[in-house]
């Protein structure tokens, strides 16, 4: 029997094949762009930028997405796990710090194939909105060094409006948990992360009391020494149209009481951006 795609919460049960997924793509990788990357975290970019992969598609599929047209598979490259192995081998001769897989949930069976070609020598970075099962993890795990899980939602009545998924929190802590757990946070002699998680959390217009329980939630649940990284990037984006809360960036005000929140719970492992980070300017130009 032909087997159908369970990679994603959503268990669409598609034969990727032949049909394109609850995630936009069927089973053959594709990409948007791969580039020295100079806007993630300090230990992360550092001064020779991360190696960063976008994947096309997207499991979770946000309304406000700030890299639209990718999860919705409006554009995209195919590549193979060799051309994708090669990939990596290019970003790594450029210099940079790490390999940073964007949104590759639904690709990890090919990802781990291109693994299996070639084993990079800098840390690998799976970068991820965390809607994800124990069993994809379970097979990328071995592979990755540092997540960079997003945690962008406490309330299931706000995540069922902008993703169509009550059960994000429940199933996305349980993943960030597991990333916890399974990296330890350590950093090279100059100050570039080697292993460890950093959960994104980016705070939403209107949104402020679901921000301090994300907040609360990694306060209480951090065990390994992980970094907690608050973002103000929030940009109009996507179908504003449909959500009239959505098109404004997000006030000093909000992006005060959020980031006093987490100074008050004690965490001392941060990053927290500063509010002139919203903005189309900081998404890429795609270049396929």
């Amino acid at each position: 029997m032909k087997e159908t795609c369970g990679l994603c919460p959503k268990n669409c049960a598609t034969d990727r094949d032949k049909t394109p997924g609850a995630c936009g793509e069927k089973s053959v990788m594709r990409i948007a762009k791969y580039y020295p990357h100079m806007f993630e975290e300090p230990p992360i970019s550092g001064k020779n930028g991360s190696g960063t992969i976008f994947f096309t598609g997207c499991s979770l599929r946000c309304v406000f997405c700030q890299n639209f047209t990718l999860s919705r598979s409006e554009r995209g490259k195919e590549i193979s796990p060799a051309e994708l192995a090669d990939i990596f081998k290019i970003l790594e001769d450029e210099g940079v710090h790490n390999i940073n897989l964007v949104t590759p949930t639904h690709f990890v069976k090919e990802i781990v194939k291109a693994f299996e070609i070639y084993r990079p020598k800098i840390p690998v970075v799976y970068n991820t909105h965390s809607y994800e099962t124990q069993k994809t993890l379970d097979m990328i795990d071995p592979f990755v060094d540092i997540y960079l899980p997003d945690l962008k939602f406490f309330s299931s009545d706000i995540s069922a409006r902008y993703t169509g998924r009550k059960d994000y929190f429940e199933v996305a802590a349980n993943a960030v948990k597991f990333m916890m757990n399974s990296k330890k946070t350590t950093f090279d002699e100059n100050g570039m992360m080697k292993t460890g998680v950093v959960v994104r959390h980016m705070i939403m217009p209107l949104c402020v009391p679901d921000s301090k329980k994300i907040v609360e939630w990694f306060a209480e649940n951090n065990k390994n020494e992980a970094y907690f990284s608050l973002m103000a990037q929030y940009t109009p984006f996507g179908e504003q149209d449909k959500f009239p809360e959505l098109k404004r960036p997000i006030t000093a005000a909000e992006y005060r009481r959020v980031y006093e929140y987490l100074l008050g719970l004690g965490i001392k492992n941060y990053f927290a951006q500063e509010l002139k980070s919203s903005g189309e300017s900081f998404i890429p130009d795609w270049d396929f």
